[in-house]
């Protein structure tokens, strides 16, 4: 069995390659050879080792491909530890992609510039942006940054992150940026919509005598989002026409939804029913054009029209039109759109199953949603809070703590979000004790950082229950500084427990922190009426009286008391 183990890698690895994983049962197989091979003189081969995790991270069995990487000879190849982190970057687990990038650190492996480019775009996709500045951080100490990969990762997660500034200084900080990194940063402003700075940066990128592609086209018309930006998009849908951009597929569908956006319906339909040979992306520009204008239904109906054609949209699209459903509580078009999702098999994607999941929550039927949840096999941190919160909010409560315990059965640490739903939870349906018991469960058993918005829930719960003095107490033990929505909460139950003398307190931390927001006088003013103390009641209204009368004035009124 040894002695076969080099032929029966190289056949595995010719029959089915990196990008094809091998089945489960293929793998144990080899996976076992492996082991054997271990003990043998001579060494086992580096590519099969890479060929079984990558098969076993295909197959969802991390923990197998996390041991053959635990069990490789050191220093271990990068590429062993960059295919588990992009596992767990394909499932949106930033935190297990973190940890094993900082393993990698510490290891004799050096991390190399497509371990840096795709830890920097889960920072991205998991919306981090202080994950990335320090990863970005990491990658200037190793010398890594101006490497093209990394470059182009940093300035296109800057990008889609919104911080266009970093993703510019990023760009200039470049010696020589090619093509890639020029369509990037004129991404950049696409996302934001920043047609002039792309209209420059494109100028800028002919001036340094590179030659645009059509990636560069679709880079510049997206930046056009809106009409008075229409005239320059139709300016450069002449040059694609010159230029014979315009064959591309990418590059006409970036046209139609061009249009889209702009409000020019008749000329993104017109270019779309022009095309004799749409493909998926030209239907989802069209589509998805149509969901920005907040034309719902016709966006529906025109996917019901590419899906009865023929055509597989992507888990991108289908969310989308969830989305779409989500915002017109439409429960019939979520039903339909999980039917199709169903017979595609498409509901173990992890985009689509969320967009179910938030879909349902959103139409009302959140045990729906809890269903869809159920049905998936390997689920993260993101899904366990979106269910969470789900369930919290139509009052499932004791259903979404069953959720916390099965998130950290599956070796899921849960974040200051997971608990920031749970609190929510107990708040919608007043359980002060399961909020006690879960806010020390975060701050002692996990050791989250107790933030503004777990205090206000806590705060929110204590008054609930008439325990206004302990809620007063927790606040005065807050490490940081208490805001207007922890004193808001304690407000309002002062209001509805009638407690006109704490409220008075609490009432002047409110009026330091936030001088103009009338509405917390008028909470303090019914509360002196609600305890027939009509002279303080009438006294705080006139104050008010006074203050609105002299802003219309434009007078300070704390001014002319003085004078």
């Amino acid at each position: 069995m040894r002695g076969n183990l080099p032929s029966t890698a190289a056949a595995a690895a010719s029959s089915h390659g990196a990008a094809l994983p091998l089945s489960l049962s293929r793998t144990k197989q080899l996976h076992a050879r492996l082991v054997l091979a271990s003990h043998s003189p001579a060494p086992a081969p580096a590519d099969l080792r890479l060929l079984l995790l990558r098969s076993y991270a295909a197959r969802g069995d991390l923990a197998s491909a996390r041991r053959l990487l635990d069990e490789a000879p050191h220093p271990a190849s990068p590429l062993l530890y960059n295919a588990l982190i992009r596992a767990h970057a394909r499932r949106l687990d930033l935190p297990a992609a973190l940890a094993l990038f900082a393993r990698m650190r510490r290891s004799a492996t050096a991390p190399d510039a497509h371990t840096f480019a795709c830890v920097l775009r889960t920072c991205a996709d998991c919306s981090r942006p202080g994950a990335l500045k320090v990863v970005h951080g990491v990658a200037s100490s190793s010398g890594m940054s101006s490497h093209p990969i990394v470059g182009s990762a940093l300035v296109s997660g800057y990008a889609k992150l919104g911080l266009v500034d970093d993703a510019r200084r990023v760009f200039d900080g470049l010696r020589e940026p090619d093509l890639v990194l020029w369509n990037s940063m004129m991404s950049a402003y696409g996302y934001r919509g920043m047609w002039n700075d792309g209209l420059q940066m494109f100028s800028a990128m002919r001036r340094a005598g590179e030659q645009p592609d059509g990636y560069s086209v679709v880079a510049l018309v997206s930046c056009f989002w809106n009409p008075e930006a229409l005239e320059f998009g139709q300016a450069v849908h002449g040059v694609c026409v010159k230029g014979g951009y315009d064959s591309g597929h990418h590059v006409r569908s970036a046209l139609v939804s061009m249009y889209m956006r702009s409000g020019c319906m008749e000329s993104g339909q017109s270019l779309f029913h022009n095309l004799p040979d749409a493909d998926l992306v030209t239907w989802s520009s069209l589509i998805t054009g149509l969901l920005q204008t907040g034309k719902y239904m016709e966006s529906f109906d025109l996917f019901r029209q590419m899906c009865f054609t023929g055509g597989r949209p992507d888990s991108v699209l289908i969310s989308s039109v969830l989305s779409a459903c989500a915002s017109t509580t439409a429960i019939s078009c979520t039903r339909e759109v999980h039917c199709y999702v169903l017979r595609l098999g498409a509901d173990k994607d992890i985009t689509v199953s969320s967009s179910l999941m938030d879909a349902y929550a959103k139409c009302g039927f959140a045990e729906l949603g809890y269903w869809v949840f159920r049905q998936i096999p390997y689920k993260n941190l993101v899904m366990y809070n979106t269910v969470i919160s789900n369930l919290g909010y139509h009052g499932f409560a004791t259903k979404a703590i069953e959720v916390l315990d099965e998130m950290v059965n599956d070796d899921l640490r849960p974040d200051s979000a997971t608990f920031s739903g749970l609190l929510a939870a107990c708040c919608h349906v007043g359980n002060l004790e399961q909020g006690w018991k879960l806010f020390r469960r975060m701050r002692d058993e996990f050791e989250i950082v107790v933030e503004m918005e777990h205090y206000v829930y806590m705060v929110r719960l204590l008054a609930t229950s008439g325990q206004l003095k302990e809620a007063y107490d927790l606040i005065q033990t807050m490490q940081i500084q208490p805001d207007c929505g922890v004193w808001g909460a304690l407000l309002w139950g002062c209001c509805v427990h009638r407690d006109s003398s704490l409220g008075r307190i609490v009432a002047e931390k409110l009026f330091q922190l936030s001088p103009d927001k009338a509405a917390y006088k008028v909470m303090l003013s019914n509360l002196y009426a609600s305890q027939e103390m009509w002279w303080d009641a009438e006294e705080v209204r006139d104050e008010l009286s006074k203050e609105e009368m002299y802003k219309n004035t434009g007078i300070s009124w704390v001014g002319e008391v003085q004078k």
